[in-house]
């Protein structure tokens, strides 16, 4: 089970985001709370999955898989924070798009647009820029595009 996650994850979260799978595998099967508990008792003698150790939540899992279960990957997780829509914010996105419609930007996303004015500015989001920054980033772009 755990070669499912990164190496960067800790047991606690690794055990936590099991648990949820457990969770959402015991909903996809159509399986009520009473025949969840009873299975816990019967296969494992314990009252709840968290006090599961990780090899009882990888017989959990599986036991779930051979009733139907399949683990899907969460869509992305929208954006917490609105754009930028200052008049600046704006022509910096206008610059970058362009460069991407011109083939010089592979990724259009406003993930990526980030990264690049993070790396100009040492700021994390458009939002966060002072005019100067702002200023900078968008003759950076400018400069790109002239190449």
């Amino acid at each position: 089970m755990s070669n499912q996650y990164p190496a960067k994850f800790k047991a606690a979260d690794l055990k936590r985001r099991e648990i949820q799978l457990i969770h959402v595998a015991r909903q996809k099967v159509g399986m009520d709370e009473a025949t969840y508990r009873a299975l816990l008792h019967d296969r494992f003698g314990l009252a709840s999955s968290t006090d599961m150790d990780w090899k009882q939540r990888k017989q959990l899992l599986d036991h779930f898989k051979t009733l139907g279960f399949k683990a899907v990957p969460s869509k992305k997780r929208p954006q917490s924070r609105p754009l930028a829509d200052d008049a600046q914010s704006k022509k910096i996105r206008e610059l970058w798009l362009t460069l991407h419609t011109n083939g010089k930007v592979r990724n259009p996303d406003e993930s990526a647009l980030a990264a690049f004015v993070k790396r100009q500015t040492k700021v994390d989001a458009l939002q966060w820029l002072n005019s100067t920054q702002a200023s900078k980033v968008i003759e950076e772009l400018k400069k790109w595009l002239a190449r």
